[in-house]
């Protein structure tokens, strides 16, 4: 089971004993501080995911979702889920949908969520989804 979560407004995915960043950091990361060999630059425009190295044990910040999809389809899934394509970042607004459907909670929720949903939704419907939360308003 893959683990999903959030690092410097990133999205940190940890699968089958690797480590993928997906989208632009929107804040500075300290990766050492976190466990990681640093990545040098990241530009998710030109990358949009990246493979960390950690240096000790690691772990995926809560709250975290929980998938199905394992290795480098995990990272590319997620790229198609949660990065804007126009600048690469992650959206907090796709990722709180994921999260916290209901919108019940001021803060983001802790522990695990049950996201094995969002691999087997087709993309065709999630496309609907994601153009409808990214629209502006």
């Amino acid at each position: 089971m893959a683990l999903v979560g959030r690092l410097a407004g990133a999205i940190l995915a940890e699968t089958e004993g690797q480590f993928f960043l997906v989208g632009n950091p929107k804040e500075p990361c300290d990766f050492a501080a976190v466990g990681f060999d640093p990545p040098g630059v990241i530009d998710a425009m030109e990358r949009p995911f990246i493979r960390l190295s950690p240096r000790r044990l690691v772990q995926v910040p809560q709250p975290y979702v929980t998938m199905t999809v394992e290795g480098d389809a995990l990272a590319r899934l997620l790229v198609d889920r949660f990065v804007i394509q126009r600048n690469g970042s992650v959206s907090d607004r796709l990722w709180r949908l994921v999260t916290d459907p209901m919108q019940e909670n001021r803060m983001a929720p802790a522990g695990n969520i049950d996201a094995r949903w969002l691999g087997e939704i087709p993309a065709e419907i999630w496309h609907i989804v994601r153009e409808t939360v990214l629209k502006c308003t």
